[in-house]
């Protein structure tokens, strides 16, 4: 339970394989001394795209750190979940250690930290990861090349042992991984073009390499295999600890937060809890790399479907809060672009790619809950002045501090602000 390096205690931590199993003697410390150590209030945080322990381990360590000083009469105790995902080195934390978020340089090749990242992630596919990091330093030329490296990128995520849980109702997998890889690569290139010269003070006129788009290309296959897993962690994995823990300690309230596909693992987290089970008090989502018609009951574009998390807000006795910013690329630009689930051959780069591409292929952490009547919509400081609503869905524009982070990603990883801290809380009435 006490982790030296750790800002607060109590503190334990629940390690989940890819496949949801959780390691069995973590999960029996937490139910024998959760109510040992007094705790009436649980954080339990999913970490999104960190590629070891450490990674995740820091961003627990930052985030709750303030939490003591903002609560210190109430009796909280923390959860930090571990699950297997990764990160591209070249994706800037703001404010973490340089050992754990130093950013590689901006090239189409894979530098040696992702390359181990991309094989711990995916075992036994070392050889075909190789492959790919070859193809990106060699950058054989024509379509032919590109072609070749989409096939390859198609084998790599087609090694989860098991579909995992779609968004919507009858989601399947994006086209861009089945579909012309040159031309999903010279889209790819064009969008980081954009994104990169958005923030430069003289932006110049260049051809988007398309080698270039095939790194971003092999970015979102990793991305939307973590997509995935994160929902099975969360139904098959997070979901029956949660009913179990309600069961050894039944006065004990839970508070879920997730950032980034960490989100979507604690909302799934709602569908795997067993009927009955009232002890979540409130979900907090930080910048949630998944559909924002995840909760609704009716796609617009699409009325005879609905979100695969429909009505599950239902099952938190308290709020949904999800925060958004438009500082965050990574959900603004890329999301939409990976994620479209049918033919669409408007072409658009940079900032204009979500409004091109339409509200179909939004992420929660670009523009919050969609679509879910009653669903109230607050900036910051109105959320932290509150109360917050005591049920339903709460949309929070972030943004005031989720701002800092530079290409490809922006500000996605920019969640270390007490402010943040201090809304977990507001959620959960904890304090």
């Amino acid at each position: 339970m006490a982790d030296p390096g750790m800002s607060v205690t109590p503190y334990w931590e629940l390690t989940f394989d890819a496949d949801g199993d959780v390691d069995g003697p973590e999960r029996d410390r937490l139910m024998a001394q959760v109510t040992e150590h007094g705790v009436r209030d649980l954080i339990v945080f999913a970490h999104g795209w960190n590629s070891d322990r450490s990674g995740a381990t820091a961003l627990y360590r930052g985030f709750f750190a303030p939490i003591p000083d903002l609560a210190p009469k109430a009796r909280v105790g923390y959860v930090g979940v571990i699950w297997p995902s990764m990160r591209f080195s070249d994706e800037p934390i703001p404010d973490f250690p340089r050992s754990v978020a130093a950013a590689a340089p901006a090239t189409a090749g894979l530098d040696a930290d992702t390359r181990q990242a991309l094989v711990a992630v995916f075992p036994d596919r070392a050889d075909l990861i190789g492959r790919l990091a070859g193809m990106l330093d060699e950058r054989p030329g024509g379509a032919q090349g590109l072609t070749e490296f989409g096939r390859l990128v198609r084998q790599l995520i087609d090694t989860e042992p098991h579909p995992g849980v779609a968004d919507t109702e009858e989601e399947g997998e994006p086209l861009v991984f089945t579909q012309d890889p040159a031309a999903a690569c010279e889209e790819f290139a064009g969008a980081l073009a954009a994104v990169r010269s958005a923030g430069a003070p003289a932006p110049a006129f260049s051809i988007p390499n398309p080698w270039e788009g095939a790194k971003e290309l092999l970015r979102q296959a990793t991305y939307y295999t973590m997509k995935r897993r994160a929902g099975t962690v969360g139904e098959r994995g997070l979901g029956p600890v949660l009913g179990a823990l309600a069961g050894a300690a039944p006065g004990v309230r839970v508070h879920l937060a997730g950032h980034s596909f960490g989100g979507r693992l604690v909302s799934f987290g709602l569908r795997g809890l067993p009927d009955g089970v009232r002890s979540v008090k409130s979900v907090t989502l930080l910048q949630g790399a998944f559909s924002h018609y995840a909760f609704a009951g009716r796609v617009p574009q699409a009325p005879d479907r609905s979100g695969a998390l429909k009505d599950r807000q239902g099952r938190i006795d308290g709020p949904l809060v999800c925060c958004y910013s438009h500082f965050d690329t990574a959900l603004g630009t890329f999301y939409p672009l990976a994620s479209r689930l049918a033919g669409d051959d408007r072409s658009c780069v940079g900032s204009e790619i979500a409004a091109v591409l339409g509200p179909e292929w939004g992420a929660l952490g670009h523009d919050g809950v969609q679509a879910v009547p009653g669903t109230a919509r607050l900036d910051l400081a109105a959320a932290l002045t509150g109360p917050l609503p005591a049920s339903g869905c709460v949309n929070v524009d972030a943004a005031a501090v989720v701002r800092r982070g530079g290409p490809p990603t922006g500000a996605h990883s920019d969640i270390v602000h007490p402010e943040l801290a201090r809304l977990v809380l507001a959620a959960g009435r904890i304090g």
